[in-house]
C-alpha cells in the first residue's frame, strides 16, 4: 500500500506550470494528444530544469499572475507538505498540472493514448448536475472516448463542487492507475469515478475524500466495471460511502473505512466484491428520509434512471467487515444476493440486526420490499435477520457454517432456510420461517419456537422444503 510521505512542489514549479492557459492541458479535440503531451510536457520539463533559486517567478501576464495565486491559495500545502504515515513509501513530483476553471479539467484525454507519472494535479472550480456526474465535467482528469490512460505515482488535489478526481468515462475507455495519492474536499467528488462503460484499473492508492456524496469508488449512470488491489480509502460526508456501485466493482486486499455514511451502497443490476478486504463502517449521518435504519452494506433500486433494475450482488471472501452504528445488511426495493465465505463479521452495535429486508422511500408502495438470497459458505453469523410483509429472504447455509439468531421473530415475510449437513442454527428467539430443508441435528432451539410454514417445529427432525420463488 502507497501512501504520500511527503510532497515538495517548489514555488518555481507551481508558477512555471501555471503560466500554461487551462486549454493547453487538454487533449480533447487533438488528433493525437499532442495538446497535453507537447505544450504541457515542454513547460514542465522547462521548469524542471531550471534552477529554483535563481530565476524569478514573476510573470507579465496578471491574469496568470492571478490564476497562481488564486491556487495557491486553495491548496497552500503544495509548496512543502509532509505528512507522516505508517508506510515509508513517498510520492515526489516533478510537475504540477492545474486547473481552476468551472467546467475544466487539469488533464483530459480523448480517444488516445496518454501517460503521467510524478505529477501533482490540483483542480478548484465547479461543475454541477449530470454533466459533472455521468460524463465528467469538472474532473481533475478526465478519460473519454476510448482513450487509454495511465497513472502512476501522482498526487490528485480538488477543491470544488462535482470535483471528481480521476473520471473514466465511456465504452472502450481504460484508465490505469498506482501507486498514487488522491484528495478531494467538496461535495459530489468522488475519488475513482467510472460511467457509460468505462474501466478502471487501480492499484496501490491512497484516496481520502471529506465531502457530501463523494464516495472513494464512485460509478454513475451506464456503469462499468471496476477494479481495484491494496490501498487505503477513506470516506468522511455525509452520504459518502467507501464504494458506491452502479458497475461491476472488485476491491482485494484494501482497507476500506467510512466514518458517516454506509460501508457499501450497491444499487440496481451491479455488483461488488471484495476479496480479502478490511472495512469498517460507521453509518451515523442520514443523507434522506426515506430510511430509518442506518447500515454497514446497503442493496436497492433507487428509481432515479441511473441503475438498470435486476438482480444485485454482494459478495465478501475473507477479510472482515466491522459495523460501528445499526445493521450489517439492508436490502431494499430490488432483488439481491449476498454470498459470504470466511469472512469475520462483527456488530458493534448492540441494537443493529444482521440483515434487514424491508421497504422503505424508494420504489413503489406495496411493492418494494426487499428480496435477498443470502448465501453463506464457511461463514459465521451472528444476529438477527428481519424480514417485513413484503420482503422474502432464501438462506443457505453451507460447509459448516453457523446462524446464530432469531430469524423473523415478528412472523412478516417470507423465509426459506436450508442448512446442509455440518452447519447449524442457533435460535436467540422465536422464529417464523415459510419452508426449512435441514437435517435432524442441523438446529438447536435453545429454548425457543420455530415455527415453520406455522407448525411448530420438533427438536431433531429432518426437513424438506423449497426456496421462495421471487
Amino acid at each position: 500500500m502507497i501512501k504520500s510521505k511527503w510532497i515538495k512542489i517548489s514555488a518555481l514549479l507551481m508558477s512555471g506550470i501555471l503560466t500554461v492557459p487551462a486549454a493547453a492541458c487538454s487533449q480533447k479535440g487533438s488528433s493525437a494528444g499532442n495538446s497535453s503531451s507537447g505544450t504541457v510536457a515542454e513547460t514542465e520539463t522547462k521548469a524542471a530544469e531550471t534552477d529554483e533559486e535563481t530565476v524569478s517567478t514573476e510573470t507579465s501576464d496578471p491574469e496568470t499572475e492571478t490564476a497562481a495565486i488564486e491556487t495557491e491559495a486553495a491548496f497552500p500545502e503544495t509548496e512543502a507538505v509532509e505528512t507522516e504515515t505508517e508506510e515509508e513509501t513517498e510520492i515526489e513530483t516533478t510537475n504540477t498540472i492545474s486547473s481552476g476553471t468551472d467546467n475544466e479539467h487539469a488533464i483530459e484525454v480523448d480517444g488516445t493514448e496518454a501517460s503521467y507519472s510524478n505529477v501533482l494535479v490540483t483542480k478548484t472550480g465547479d461543475g454541477e448536475g449530470d454533466e459533472a456526474d455521468f460524463y465528467g465535467e469538472n474532473a481533475a482528469i478526465l478519460a473519454e472516448n476510448g482513450a487509454m490512460l495511465t497513472l502512476s505515482e501522482v498526487i490528485v488535489q480538488t477543491d470544488g463542487t462535482h470535483a471528481n478526481a480521476v473520471f473514466s468515462y465511456g465504452d472502450g475507455t481504460t484508465i490505469n492507475i498506482s501507486n498514487s495519492s488522491i484528495e478531494t474536499s467538496g461535495n459530489c467528488s468522488g475519488g475513482l469515478m467510472t460511467t457509460g462503460g468505462g474501466t478502471m484499473n487501480a492499484s496501490d492508492l491512497t484516496i481520502h475524500t471529506t465531502g457530501n456524496s463523494s464516495a472513494a469508488i464512485r460509478s454513475d449512470r451506464g456503469g462499468g466495471t471496476v477494479n481495484v488491489t491494496g490501498g487505503s480509502y477513506t470516506t468522511e460526508g455525509t452520504g459518502s460511502p467507501v464504494i458506491y456501485s452502479t458497475a461491476d466493482i472488485t476491491v482485494n486486499e484494501a482497507a476500506l473505512k467510512s466514518t458517516a455514511s454506509q460501508g457499501v451502497v450497491v444499487e440496481g443490476k451491479n455488483s461488488v466484491t471484495l476479496n480479502n478486504v478490511t472495512l469498517t463502517a460507521d453509518n451515523n449521518t442520514k443523507n434522506s428520509n426515506k430510511s430509518e435504519w442506518y447500515q454497514a452494506v446497503m442493496i436497492y433500486q433507487s428509481m432515479s434512471g441511473d441503475a438498470a433494475q435486476g438482480e444485485a450482488y454482494f459478495t465478501m471472501n475473507g477479510g472482515s467487515l466491522t459495523n460501528i452504528n445499526g445493521d450489517i445488511f439492508f436490502v431494499n426495493n430490488t432483488v439481491a444476493t449476498i454470498t459470504l465465505e470466511n469472512a469475520s463479521i462483527v456488530n458493534e452495535d448492540a441494537d443493529g440486526v444482521f440483515l434487514r429486508a424491508a421497504a422503505a422511500g424508494w420504489g413503489k408502495e406495496g411493492s418494494n420490499g426487499g428480496k435477498v438470497n443470502l448465501k453463506a459458505v464457511n461463514q459465521v453469523i451472528d444476529g438477527d435477520i428481519i424480514v417485513d410483509e413484503i420482503s422474502a429472504v432464501n438462506i443457505y447455509l453451507t460447509d459448516g457454517s453457523s446462524l446464530t439468531g432469531a430469524v423473523n421473530a415478528a412472523n412478516q415475510g417470507e423465509v426459506y432456510i436450508e442448512i446442509e449437513s455440518g452447519s447449524t442454527w442457533v435460535l436467540t428467539g422465536d422464529s417464523y420461517i415459510t419452508s426449512l430443508t435441514c437435517e435432524a441435528d442441523a438446529i438447536d432451539l435453545n429454548g425457543y419456537t420455530l415455527y415453520v410454514n406455522g407448525t411448530a417445529y420438533t427438536a431433531g427432525t429432518t426437513s424438506d422444503g423449497s426456496a421462495i420463488t421471487f
